[in-house]
């Protein structure tokens, strides 16, 4: 080991019959280089080793990473690094350090730092005010008095209203000259009567309403004042660290945080930005005139409840907080082509399983897009418009993820589609799909069936995954069999209830579903490597949409379409 260089780690065994890396790695989709896996293996059997790392990884799990490097005496080697912290009192990986350490620091920070926990215990003690709690449900309950008495009056109204339309009625039948009059002038009087009533009463409880509205905006004026000097402080603190992230490139070249989010689709840095391994990693080689090779993360440990992480997987960089620095810290290196811009549909026939003058009805292939996507056009919808340019509906009415092959059904009418998307919003149309798992569902869980309920949204630091999230994600469910076990692994029919991106795919992985990955799935299974693959040599997801059933939108005949998985 290089005493000048104490990150920099020599491989223990020869790394002669290995080849160099042409080119360093595109962080975002990879498939890891095998000086890189030896390289990770070692790392892993030091975590292996290392009780403290054990205790705290066994808790929540953290994503590392190991940057094949070259110093300036020729020697090849590797650092290591890790996202976030790790609280273990003592490092015994030679781990390189955060771009800028925040509690080092702190002393710069102290005043903001200061007054932020002032207002802390601050706005503590006013919501532990116990008159807030008395006059929020003094409040709610006047509120529903008041709607209580406004309905029983309303409902009253319209009785009398009733009542004095039959009266009218009669007295015109029955009653002439002034009688008549009196008589119609007393129904119009009693609906005044009415009107001013409810008028009163509107006022009555705006009185009420108002005089305890009154005294809670007191405490909560406060309260929302001190939270809204709380977030300026905060941002300018946080924008104040962001700027002592100075990210540098192999020309020497520094930008810090906010600099470099300034044009990113979300211009502020999410919360932990800087502190993910590939850029910590790049930092230090660049500080340290090491020569980047190429790059590997794999994830470690427990994985959090709401995403899916499998231990000892490798992924690429996250997009929503590395994305930016990153293309500035690899500008100018030769780095490998980025595999989501090659076409992953050319060569590949989209088979038409039906058609008529208002559906067509496909079987898409695996790695086929539904729609174009950001930089490929090539698509089922594209292919279709291409074949049918008469059609006068927007043909695509539902989608499979691009992974995913199976039976779509597109429209050529605009009358066709707005039935067909009908179907679907009803949820009439019923869907199967057949789908291979990494391992025995009923040695696992001792069912052959069951009901999955995992509430899904997008994982904004990270597209395309999705989380599972009980307090922000939408409704998901899925229903599921077991129809065979071959070679230890599970032959599964899926009925998805809802139509979330990459529901399947989850509800199959987390733990609280099935936990059980698809077999070769890339995004949230264990690593694709070895893998069977389709014609292009591409990891093949086992998961297909076999039977679609429906209501023709003309002829409304309930028709089924059924095209069979291929693996």
């Amino acid at each position: 080991m290089n005493s000048q260089l104490t990150c920099f780690t020599s491989f223990v065994q020869s790394i002669k019959p290995y080849a160099l890396p042409e080119r360093f790695t595109f962080p975002f989709c990879y498939k890891p280089h095998p000086l890189c896996l030896l390289a990770a293996k070692e790392l892993q059997q030091e975590l292996t080793h290392n009780t403290h790392y054990q205790q705290e990884l066994s808790i929540t799990g953290k994503m590392f990473g190991v940057l094949l490097v070259e110093n300036k005496q020729g020697e090849v080697g590797y650092i290591s690094a890790f996202s976030g912290k790790l609280n273990c009192d003592e490092h015994t990986v030679n781990f390189v350090p955060s771009v800028f350490d925040v509690e080092e620091k702190s002393s710069l920070y102290i005043e903001d730092v200061n007054i932020i926990n002032r207002l802390n215990s601050e706005l503590e003690q006013l919501l532990a005010n116990p008159l807030l709690d008395e006059y929020q449900q003094t409040l709610a309950l006047k509120l529903t008095q008041q709607d209580e008495q406004f309905e029983q009056h309303r409902q009253q109204m319209a009785q009398n209203k009733k009542i004095r339309k039959e009266k009218r009625s009669q007295a015109k039948n029955s009653l002439d000259g002034d009688n008549l009059a009196l008589c119609l002038k007393q129904l119009a009087q009693e609906s005044i009567d009415g009107k001013n009533a409810l008028r009163d009463l509107k006022e009555y409880w705006h009185i009420q309403v108002s005089q305890i509205q009154q005294k809670l905006d007191s405490l909560t004026n406060k309260i929302n004042e001190i939270k809204k000097k709380r977030k300026q402080l905060s941002t300018r603190l946080q924008t104040k660290i962001f700027k002592q992230y100075r990210m540098l490139n192999s020309e020497g070249i520094e930008k810090d945080l906010i600099e470099l989010f300034k044009h990113a689709p979300f211009p502020v840095p999410p919360a932990g930005t800087g502190d993910c391994a590939a850029p910590k990693l790049l930092q230090y080689a660049f500080k340290q005139q090491l020569q980047p090779l190429a790059l590997a993360e794999f994830w470690w440990g427990q994985a959090p409840k709401s995403e899916i992480r499998q231990h000892k997987n490798f992924y690429g960089a996250c997009s929503g907080k590395c994305q930016p620095i990153l293309a500035h810290m690899l500008e100018g290196m030769a780095i490998d082509d980025n595999p989501l811009l090659v076409n992953p549909a050319e060569g590949k026939m989209l088979e038409i399983i039906y058609q008529d003058d208002a559906i067509v009805v496909v079987n898409k292939p695996s790695e086929f897009l539904s729609v174009p996507g950001k930089h490929i056009e090539d698509s089922v919808y594209l292919r279709i418009k291409q074949q049918f340019p008469q059609a006068t509906g927007s043909y695509i009415v539902h989608r499979l993820d691009m992974s995913t092959s199976g039976v779509m059904v597109l429209t050529l009418t605009k009358r066709a589609q707005k039935n067909i998307q009908q179907q679907f919003i009803n949820r009439t149309i019923k869907k199967r799909y057949v789908a291979i798992l990494e391992g025995d569902i009923e040695k696992k869980s001792g069912k052959n069936q069951g009901e999955i309920n995992l509430p899904l949204r997008g994982d904004f630091d990270d597209k395309p995954k999705q989380l599972v999230c009980f307090e922000q994600g939408k409704k998901s469910k899925t229903q599921w069999e077991v129809i065979d076990v071959v070679e230890g692994k599970s032959k599964l029919f899926l009925y998805p209830e809802s139509g979330r991106t990459h529901q399947l795919r989850v509800h199959c992985a987390h733990p609280l579903g099935l936990n059980l990955p698809i077999f070769g799935d890339d995004l949230y299974g264990v690593n694709s490597q070895g893998k069977e693959t389709d014609g292009n040599n591409s990891p093949r997801l086992h998961l297909h949409a076999e039977t679609l059933t429906l209501t023709h939108p003309i002829t409304k005949e309930v028709m089924t379409f059924q095209k069979d998985a291929d693996f």
